[in-house]
């Protein structure tokens, strides 16, 4: 696995949650975003286009490397 073939899970823990995808190249900028309410999941890996994410809010994110919460 190339780690663009990884997938992550992003868990809104509040209502108006942010995710921010970020560009891949010279010139990093915002390519896309979605906001998540309460509950609600969102599954996404890294592609050619994207290389970061960026999460404004509180959320549980759950990886192969492990699982982190916006809140710590």
């Amino acid at each position: 696995m190339d780690g663009k073939d990884d997938f992550f899970v992003i868990k809104a823990k509040e209502d108006g949650v942010n995710v921010i995808g970020l560009t891949r190249g010279t010139d990093t900028r915002f390519h896309h975003s979605e906001k998540l309410d309460k509950g609600e999941v969102m599954i996404a890996q890294f592609t050619e286009h994207t290389s970061a994410v960026k999460i404004r809010g509180k959320a549980v994110i759950q990886t192969s490397h492990g699982e982190m919460d916006t809140e710590s």
